[in-house]
């Protein structure tokens, strides 16, 4: 009788689940099949998305080489035109770069003013990630050692010659060029020292330094 009791239990239950789904399912059917679809369309999406994102990435990468290529080739104009039609549809950061090696380009036609002028905007520029834009700033900066004054390379890079920034070697070496190009040796010894005296500082920069810290120390003008 027990056995038989839990039979009718077990079955009432089973029962009682069954229309309980049937309940559900009527009452809040038709918003699970619409979950269920956003679901499936939001992977898709997804998915799309990272193709999307991977072929665009590469069709850009592969533009951006293309041009480096014309310019080894001293096809400097094609280059150029490469690279502006870049700036206009690439994607991600391959604008930017193709912006800032078209500025190299233009500095080497003789434009040195407009390309200092572009790092001078791209470093400026808050949507930019801050590496990018430190990296302008070098790039200003070296073109204004032959063309500027040191007020002008001070003014771009002296805020990245500080111990914790990665690009420190290179504004110390900047600096220093443009105070050796100025005449002002003493200047000039204190950056190549603060380069000398980095353990982090790359070998062959080190090793320039220490060459200019021998011609000053040698021509007897530093304080």
């Amino acid at each position: 009788m027990a056995n038989q009791d839990d039979s009718f239990i077990r079955e009432v239950n089973e029962e009682l689940r069954s229309e309980q789904v049937k309940a559900v399912w009527t009452r809040f059917g038709s918003i699970i099949i619409g979950i269920a679809i956003l679901i499936v369309l939001g992977t898709i999406g997804k998915v799309g998305y990272e193709y999307w994102h991977e072929t665009s990435a590469s069709k850009s990468g592969d533009e951006f080489l293309a041009a480096l290529t014309l310019s080894r080739e001293n096809k400097t104009d094609e280059a150029i035109a490469a690279l502006t039609a870049l700036e206009k549809d690439g994607y991600g950061a391959y604008p930017v770069l193709a912006k800032m090696r078209a500025a190299t380009l233009q500095a080497q036609k003789g434009d040195v003013a407009g390309a200092v002028q572009v790092f001078s905007d791209i470093s400026k520029d808050g949507s930019l990630p801050q590496a990018m834009r430190d990296a302008a700033r070098i790039r200003a900066a070296y073109l204004l050692v032959d063309t500027g004054t040191y007020e002008q390379v001070s003014a771009e890079v002296e805020l990245l010659a500080v111990p914790a920034n990665g690009l420190r070697h290179s504004a110390r070496e900047v600096l220093g060029l443009s105070a050796y190009k100025a005449g002002d040796m003493a200047k000039a010894k204190t950056w190549f020292q603060q380069i000398a005296d980095d353990q982090e500082t790359p070998r062959n920069l080190a090793n320039r330094a220490q060459m200019l810290l021998d011609l000053i120390t040698a021509s007897g003008k530093a304080a």
